[in-house]
């Protein structure tokens, strides 16, 4: 990450990432071939625009501050082998892919927050960082559903 002086760079190049996250999970939604899968990395790449929006809406009309609870971390990204997508991938490697996406959007915005010398927009950061590890823990919780639970 480059040196972000300004609010202003530091909202940019998070609205930039948020953008190629959205791309991320357009690109794995179109590789899978089963509609379940595609559909629910559809769902994904539209709730990165989500975020995208709001951090649009915070550069051009300020910040309003929202709480979240701590969302467990139940740290099997940590743990998985690194998958790299492709075409033919199968579910538990799109899971993967995706834990290890969201962890690093989640480490991303807790940099960013640490970056902030504004209180509302480091605030922001944490919010969007929570958000990133809710998304971390459905995939893996949907993980340890398919892949760990015990028979």
């Amino acid at each position: 990450m480059s040196e972000l002086n300004t609010i202003d760079e530091i909202l940019d190049f998070a609205i930039g990432e948020e953008e190629k996250a959205h791309d991320f999970y357009t690109g794995l939604a179109s590789k899978m071939d089963k509609p379940w899968m595609k559909k629910a990395f559809e769902d994904f790449a539209k709730e990165e625009l989500g975020h995208k929006a709001r951090l649009k809406k915070v550069k051009e009309e300020g910040f309003k501050a929202h709480t979240h609870d701590k969302v467990p971390d139940l740290k099997l990204a940590d743990y998985v082998i690194d998958v790299q997508p492709s075409p033919d991938m199968d579910y538990q490697d799109a899971l993967i892919v995706a834990m290890k996406a969201e962890k690093a959007a989640y480490k991303l915005y807790t940099d960013l927050a640490n970056k902030a010398g504004d209180e509302n927009v480091r605030q922001l950061f944490l919010d969007l960082a929570q958000e990133e590890a809710n998304h971390k823990l459905r995939f893996e919780t949907e993980y340890d559903d398919h892949y760990l639970a015990e028979d």
